[in-house]
């Protein structure tokens, strides 16, 4: 049975982690996010399933226990905010590298800088097109609502060790403070020792196993040939994930001559500027994409050849825009609305800026 509570999304994803199994989380506190740590710290997770929680000296130190610790094929996280992310840049280049599966969590707030600890949509070029060095990928989920930052968790991770991926859940400082009802499903038990060896063997490090050779987990290739073959393959596995795992929801898009695109907070937004706009009889509707990367190419070219404009509805200067733009291939408008360093639009807003920018355009 479900269990209904009024909870934080920093809270709620805290909780997820724990019923999700997960073995171990090591993070460094940061505003907007600090309570995903405070939560686990007071739950004691250790007791309830034997799950390590433990704060490192820095965000560097944080994901480089998670890389290391990830690689023995158990379930790591970690969580942090704009600054503390930048700072992880480099390891995300590496465990991509190595392939090792792990999620993180970013609650976004407003920079450049350290800004301020507003909510802001400005990471998105550095978490879909990758902020560290080299040709890679992660797979980024957007949630909109408290119960998608809880729900989201077993989402990231089945899609961590499906393709030995990071998987990054990008929120922001509102979703991650505001209180919403979440229903929390049954306690996961975590994998045993066992378990782990008979899934992942074949790369994890688990252990001396006789007639297996040693496992080893690297990104350093010295062989240029070598490493041109690795990211051949990694190329290939990128594009079964843009292929087979894109995630988005719509809104009112069948009879829609106009559409809001948005995600997070800026969706939760566009939802009610729809209701606004269509009771002024703009048919509008919304394409929420919920994995950044994979990007919803393919549902947006299917668009542009139906509708008179989309405009990308961002915290932000423009940053997924740019995606939205090299979908579209010029075959109708598309504009940029946009508050930043922490301000929200109002749905009134979002309305005027569809007049101005795409219908009177």
């Amino acid at each position: 049975m479900g269990e209904l509570r009024l909870m934080k999304g920093n809270e709620a994803i805290a909780e997820g982690f724990i019923r999700a199994g997960v073995d171990a989380y090591y993070g460094y506190p940061i505003t907007p996010q600090s309570e995903v740590m405070e939560y686990l710290m007071a739950e004691k997770p250790e007791e309830r399933t034997g799950m390590v929680v433990l704060q490192a000296e820095s965000e560097l130190a944080a994901i480089n226990m998670v890389y290391g610790a990830a690689c023995t094929g158990k379930k790591i996280v970690t969580s942090s905010s704009s600054p503390g992310i930048s700072l992880m840049q480099e390891s995300f280049s590496y465990i991509a590298g190595s392939e090792v599966p792990a999620v993180v969590l970013n609650v976004v707030r407003g920079g450049p800088g350290l800004g301020d600890i507003q909510p802001a949509q400005s990471d998105y070029f550095q978490s879909t097109k990758g902020g560290g060095h080299g040709d890679y990928r992660q797979i980024v989920l957007a949630p909109s609502s408290v119960q998608e930052m809880y729900d989201f968790v077993n989402l990231a991770f089945d899609l961590a060790f499906k393709y030995r991926i990071m998987v990054l859940i990008l929120s922001d400082g509102a979703i991650g403070q505001m209180m919403e009802k979440v229903m929390l499903d049954e306690q996961k038990p975590r994998l045993t020792n066992q378990e782990i060896k008979d899934r992942f063997d074949s790369w994890a490090l688990t252990g001396r196993t006789p007639g297996r050779e040693h496992n080893i987990i690297t990104s350093l290739d010295l062989d240029q040939e070598n490493l041109e073959r690795h990211n051949f393959h990694l190329q290939k596995k990128y594009k079964e994930i843009e292929e087979n795992e894109v995630i988005l929801e719509e809104v009112s898009l069948e009879d829609a001559e106009y559409v809001f695109m948005a995600y997070g907070t800026s969706a939760r937004i566009c939802h009610k500027a729809l209701q606004i706009a269509r009771k002024e009889g703009i048919k509008v509707g919304l394409l929420r994409p919920i994995t950044l990367w994979p990007f919803p190419e393919k549902k947006v070219k299917e668009l542009a050849s139906k509708v008179k404009g989309f405009l990308s509805v961002e915290m932000s200067a423009g940053q997924m825009i740019e995606d939205i733009r090299l979908a579209v291939e010029g075959k109708t408008k598309v504009a940029h609305f946009g508050r930043y360093g922490g301000v929200i639009h109002s749905p009134e807003e979002v309305v005027a800026a569809l007049k101005s920018k795409i219908i009177g355009g």
